[in-house]
């Protein structure tokens, strides 16, 4: 993509995803003057292999850890949707939410998790943040009959999104030059330190880096990130 959007929603199945996938095009785009909103579906309270570390404890510290990575990156906000972890489900109700933020924060982009692996092992929540995210997108926020609730109680008009990428795909068709923002990257992902504990700080960088440089040499790029992406007429 060569245009930078006014206004992005990012919306991710656990603390950490966003900052791995994505972090360098939000801050990129941060810098260039988008405005970038983040939905967290998950509470992130199953991701641990530390005995003795209760659901609660370590949703707590996930969740706070996600508040400092969004702000290092320059994130408008965070919703927290508060759903357990590995428990996310296909539901009105999930969709509804999403619905509700596209509508609130009426983005051009969506970012969010592909649902459509084939090859790969995907965690489940991803595949079914991914669908259920693509399904609000087209057509649910769309259409004022869906869920009329949100534009007759809560004053939030339909709104069509232009674009969705999906963070994962296996082939790829889009990449984001993000050599600029890669320090920013680097910093963000270290804020997830629950979840960077088995590595020193300079292995978290050396992964995060070696990941863009491959990244990138698909593309011509010295660092890079990949997406696929979905276009709707607006």
């Amino acid at each position: 993509m060569e245009e930078t959007p006014e206004r992005v929603l990012v919306v991710i199945p656990h603390p950490d995803d966003a900052e791995i996938w994505c972090g360098g095009t939000v801050a990129k785009w941060v810098k260039e003057g988008a405005e970038v909103h983040y939905v967290l579906c998950t509470d992130g309270s199953k991701g641990t292999d530390r005995p003795g570390v209760t659901p609660e404890q370590l949703a707590a510290t996930r969740e706070q850890e996600q508040v400092q990575a969004a702000w290092l990156l320059g994130v408008e906000d965070v919703v927290m949707l508060h759903h357990p972890d590995g428990e996310l489900e296909d539901t009105p109700e999930f969709r509804k939410q999403i619905v509700r933020q596209i509508r609130r924060v009426q983005p051009q982009v969506v970012i969010c998790a592909e649902p459509y692996r084939r090859n790969l092992a995907w965690h489940r929540d991803h595949r079914i943040t991914g669908q259920v995210t693509l399904d609000a997108v087209f057509p649910y926020a769309r259409d004022h009959l869906h869920f009329a609730e949100l534009w007759r109680d809560e004053g939030l008009e339909p709104y069509k999104t232009g674009t969705v990428l999906f963070w994962g795909a296996e082939l790829a068709d889009t990449y984001i030059n993000i050599e600029s923002s890669l320090t920013t990257k680097i910093a963000a992902v270290k804020a997830h330190q629950s979840q960077m504990a088995s590595r020193t700080e300079a292995e978290v960088e050396e992964f995060v880096r070696d990941w863009a440089q491959r990244t990138g040499a698909e593309n011509g790029c010295k660092y890079a990130e990949a997406f696929r992406k979905v276009t709707f007429r607006t």
